[in-house]
């Protein structure tokens, strides 16, 4: 039989998360339902072993630290990852799971913007900020995921187990929909309801400081994983001063025009061999990776019956 795990990541939700663990037992009875508190101070972790869930611990402060070490510990054939604070309900639990489990997908997208994100979630600049990122991480990667930082997902034992987590708080997110959009796996939308916290329960996620790190990641991983699209913009950018400082040089007739021009164009020049070998590299790093992909596919055929409890 299959083994599915349900992951909750915690953090003060006291309020919520038995209801929560009771919501996906009624639907997914046969999961193994793991609750991570991640230094609580209002008895989450009593209240969730209290309502069934097995309760682990991670002392490193942030949800990237968190999933990190679920992914490293947990075995199972698919992962239900789902956020504690019961925004997200239950029904399309079961359609997730079965999309990795029976269909082949290593990671199932929940897509709150497509429901009704926009009509339950009070706070305007999470909307407007959910949105830039869509587009931006579907512009850069030629995807077409339909909610890029949603906590409500589903993985392939598969995704789990090659997925390298470098984030340590919200920015996870974003990180995992690039990587598998860039290392081109199976990637699935499911449209899904999200509701708004109850009264009395706070959001841990900061709109400015938590949102920059996005942003930040995003630019950091186009330039890992899209080099040429970062440093050809960079280029780009610095040709167009070139022509600039050029065109003063020759009607101001000034040497320093002709300087800025001439150091404008090796800064360009520079960002564009840059480019090129972070390309390559990067194709090389991917080829790498899909050789390694198929050995954890072979090692998993071989193992498929000897996960660890």
């Amino acid at each position: 039989m299959k083994r599915v795990a349900i992951l909750i990541p915690c953090y003060n939700e006291s309020q919520t998360i038995a209801k929560v663990i009771a919501d996906y037992r009624a639907v997914l009875p046969e999961a193994d339902i793991y609750v991570y508190d991640n230094n609580s101070s209002d008895g989450t972790d009593e209240i969730a072993r209290a309502a069934g869930a097995i309760v682990r611990y991670e002392r490193r402060q942030g949800k990237g630290n968190v999933i990190r070490t679920m992914f490293r510990e947990i075995d199972a054939d698919c992962y239900l990852m789902v956020d504690g604070d019961d925004t997200y309900p239950a029904e399309n639990a079961r359609e997730m799971v079965d999309l990795v489990l029976n269909e082949g997908a290593d990671m199932v997208v929940g897509d709150r913007l497509s429901s009704t994100y926009f009509t339950e979630n009070k706070r305007r600049f999470h909307n407007t900020g959910n949105v830039l990122v869509r587009k931006l991480v579907n512009s850069f990667f030629h995807g077409d995921v339909k909610d890029i930082m949603t906590g409500y997902r589903a993985f392939s034992r598969l995704f789990v187990k090659s997925f390298p987590v470098l984030s340590k708080g919200f920015e996870i997110e974003t990180e995992m929909t690039i990587h598998a959009l860039d290392k081109n796996l199976a990637l699935r939308n499911v449209l899904v309801s999200y509701r708004d916290r109850p009264e009395g329960s706070v959001s841990k996620l900061n709109t400015v400081s938590d949102g920059l790190k996005v942003l930040f990641t995003i630019v950091r991983l186009v330039r890992k994983y899209r080099p040429m699209a970062f440093y050809g913009i960079l280029a780009g950018g610095f040709a167009v001063l070139t022509a600039g400082f050029g065109v003063l040089s020759s009607l101001l007739r000034g040497d320093a025009w002709f300087y800025l021009s001439c150091g404008s164009f090796f800064v360009s020049l520079s960002n564009l061999v840059c480019g090129l070998i972070s390309d390559h590299q990067s194709r090389i790093d991917r080829s790498d990776f899909e050789l390694k992909l198929n050995m954890m596919h072979k090692m998993f055929e071989e193992n498929g019956d000897d996960l660890k409890e």
